[in-house]
């Protein structure tokens, strides 16, 4: 039994939050690209550098590769900021309440404020739905992914019945 904790590595937090946010970036990049190209949404994936750049350029091909390593660059520092704060927290509701709170801090708050977005009002519900839902879900996947590393929270899918 000591030999199995001696066995066990120790992961570095930061080490892990870098490589959850570069995940979490790419996979919910995609996804909100998807949106956009489907017209689930009328928010492009650039939008948090659309403060930096024109809404045209950022319909384009190389737009949306600036977007979504912008949205990359977000997560890893969104996954920091959960790991620094939550990383001893268990379950999922906390990763969902945090991709809610990221949603309306960037939408409602930060977004209109600097001409990231237009006030929420100004969109259709179709796209504030889809876009608070991959917050969600984003969320979700920085929360859970977290917690089953650094809490025990992995024994709750593992015990047999």
């Amino acid at each position: 039994m000591n030999t199995k904790k001696a066995e066990q590595k120790v992961t570095n937090r930061w080490f892990f939050a870098f490589y959850v946010g570069i995940f979490c970036g790419f996979i919910w990049g995609i996804v909100k690209i998807v949106q956009y190209y489907f017209k689930f949404t009328s928010i492009v994936i650039g939008f948090l550098v659309e403060p930096f750049y024109k809404h045209m350029y950022l319909t384009q091909w190389q737009g949306l590769l600036i977007g979504w390593g912008a949205f990359i660059l977000f997560s890893i520092i969104a996954s920091l900021i959960y790991v620094a704060l939550f990383q001893h927290i268990k379950g999922t509701w906390l990763g969902m309440l945090y991709g809610g709170a990221w949603w309306c801090l960037l939408y409602l708050i930060i977004g209109p404020k600097v001409d990231m977005l237009e006030w929420i009002s100004h969109y259709s519900w179709d796209t504030i739905i889809t876009d608070f839902c991959l917050f969600v879900l984003w969320g979700l996947f920085i929360g859970y992914t977290i917690a089953v590393e650094f809490t025990n929270d992995r024994s709750r899918d593992t015990n047999p019945i």
